[in-house]
């Protein structure tokens, strides 16, 4: 990823933040043999740690498990993100672009143990059902879920570099963001709330 100064994003509580809300993440590692290897997966933050960390959990038969904890690897969580046309800006000449708040973590994973992998499965539901008024439990069905946790891999990934990017017009004058922001909230092809969300909380 590209980093720049002016879309750096390094505020730990924005870096949690992103985490908590956009939980499904995209793990790249590299087999034994050199090869990339890509995989995608639910992750929640971490609570004994203060700075992005996270847990995360993998079908035992995945191949991102092989060698898993032996060799770094890049885990990627993307927030908001959208197309922004140049129509947007009613002035000019520019080009299109696209807006986004991304974050890597880099690091080594530790594995978790068969009793850990559980608690972190547990917690995932916890956190994904957490807003429902009737919220599922893993617990509701420990038998079975006891029966099926075996083939999963459990992991803890505390980063050692963070490359935070919140890439949302910094570069543009205030005017043109706020026409940015008023397309994305009104725009009958790129509409994305969103995003429009995002840009107001970085320009707030």
């Amino acid at each position: 990823m590209l980093e720049q100064q002016i879309f750096a994003l390094d505020d730990p509580d924005a870096l949690r933040g992103l985490i908590r809300d956009h939980g499904w993440a995209t793990l790249v590692t590299v087999s034994r043999e050199g090869d990339p290897v890509v995989t995608h997966l639910p992750v929640i933050l971490d609570p004994d740690s203060l700075g992005p960390a996270v847990l995360g959990h993998l079908a035992r038969t995945d191949p991102a498990t092989r060698g898993l904890g032996e060799r770094p690897v890049v885990l990627v969580v993307q927030g908001p993100h959208g197309y922004i046309s140049p129509s947007f800006y009613e002035a000019g000449p520019y080009v299109p672009t696209w807006n986004h708040v991304t974050v890597h973590l880099h690091g080594t994973p530790d594995l978790l143990s068969p009793e850990e992998t559980y608690e972190v499965l547990s917690a995932t539901v916890d956190h994904f059902e957490s807003a429902r008024p009737a919220p599922f439990r893993l617990a509701d069905v420990a038998g079975y879920a006891r029966r099926i946790a075996p083939g999963t891999t459990g992991f803890r990934l505390v980063p050692t570099r963070v490359a935070g990017k919140a890439k949302l017009s910094q570069d543009k004058p205030a005017e043109i963001v706020e026409r940015v922001i008023r397309g994305l909230d009104t725009d009958d092809v790129h509409r994305n709330p969103a995003l429009a969300d995002a840009m107001r909380a970085a320009f707030s």
